[in-house]
């Protein structure tokens, strides 16, 4: 089985990326940016503090990790640039994982779900194409139709099975129609990326799943991936290359971006909506996709598109990542509150999110089509 991450919290410090962590100014610019930082027993700062003097025995021995949702925030807000998230992070969640006297109830019917079915809610995986027979376009499906596609189209867990999601699954297989993208689904043998599980607890589940996904992409022949999952595109992007992974990748926002020009004169219906704009934190602070999504915006005839308080850079993460997609601790309904929050003051029409979650129950009262 391949290994992504096989270096240890111990071997860590004799790394370049781990003393590179031990670079850190404990300036507190990590903390404050998090959105749980006030409420975290140990932010990343005091994490490096408790590293530095040889007593993160005690940091594991706190429950602070799990309110952490892998937003990136404190990695590309660290002056001196220290990847948190992609380095110290996930390590230490797999030893706080490990020295935990019971894994919380929702967190481990998740990893067992995501184990057993390819997803972490637990549905059958003989229905995750079900959605297909409602599309109102034809959808290829690789195992039904092995012919070479130009790209395949990776879905994902909540637009497979969510209705909301489902509904998003409709209009995109709607708009590649139209444009005559070449593309196929792989279908009922999709199964998650597995990026929430090496951001949260469980590396071993996510090579796992990186191993069963190379291994159904090796069986076609097609061009590009793309998807429509911020995680699946960041472990496509950053984890799967390891093991070979080299084919083209796009997330279906700044690919349909490039079709604008001929996505334009298809928009014939005016909405009169007010819309703002939620940076997923995935396509936004680790990937700086922040233009596309506004072009596609404003494109629609009779859309007015407002910024959020918090957009780009400062977007506040909607509570949702770091293995929220399974569960929530309960202080995470802070960060959805301020996201909420930032989205009223606007007082928008619709709004949208990261698709990745059902936005009804993070964000309740507001509208979206």
């Amino acid at each position: 089985m391949a290994t992504c991450c096989p270096v240890t919290l111990e071997e860590l410090p004799r790394y370049p990326e781990g003393k590179e962590i031990l670079t850190c100014l404990q300036c507190g610019v990590c903390s404050g940016t998090c959105p749980y930082g006030d409420v975290m027993e140990y932010p990343p700062r005091r994490m490096i503090a408790m590293m530095r003097a040889g007593m993160l025995e005690k940091v594991f021995t706190s429950d602070s990790l799990l309110s952490c949702v892998a937003c990136y925030a404190c990695m590309v807000k660290c002056p001196r640039g220290i990847r948190l998230t992609d380095n110290l992070l996930p390590l230490m969640k797999e030893q706080t994982l490990v020295h935990l006297p019971e894994l919380p109830n929702e967190l481990q019917r998740a990893l067992q779900n995501t184990l057993r079915y390819g997803n972490p809610m637990g549905e059958p995986s003989r229905k995750r194409a079900a959605w297909v027979k409602t599309a109102g376009v034809p959808i290829r499906i690789f195992s039904e139709d092995r012919r070479p596609a130009d790209a395949l189209w990776f879905v994902e867990c909540y637009t497979s099975y969510y209705p909301r999601g489902q509904d998003n699954c409709r209009a995109t297989a709607k708009v590649f129609h139209r444009l005559g993208i070449d593309y196929a689904i792989l279908g009922n043998e999709e199964k998650c990326a597995g990026e929430c599980g090496r951001l949260t607890w469980e590396p071993g589940l996510f090579e796992t799943l990186m191993d069963y996904n190379m291994a159904v992409f090796q069986k076609y022949q097609f061009n590009r991936v793309v998807t429509s999952c911020p995680h699946a595109h960041n472990a496509f992007k950053n984890r799967y290359p390891a093991l070979g992974f080299n084919w083209g990748l796009e997330h279906t926002t700044p690919f349909l971006g490039k079709h604008l020009a001929r996505l334009k004169p298809l928009l014939t219906r005016k909405l009169n909506y007010t819309v703002t704009y939620h940076d997923s934190c995935c396509l936004g602070r680790q990937n700086e996709f922040y233009e596309a999504p506004r072009q596609l915006l404003r494109a629609i005839p009779g859309v007015k598109l407002v910024e959020m308080v918090h957009n780009r850079v400062n977007s506040i993460c909607c509570g949702g990542g770091g293995g929220a997609c399974g569960w929530t601790p309960t202080s995470r309904p802070k960060a959805t509150n301020g996201c909420r929050k930032g989205a009223y003051r606007r007082r928008p029409t619709p709004a949208r999110t990261c698709w990745r979650f059902p936005a009804p129950t993070r964000f309740p009262g507001l509208k979206t089509p």
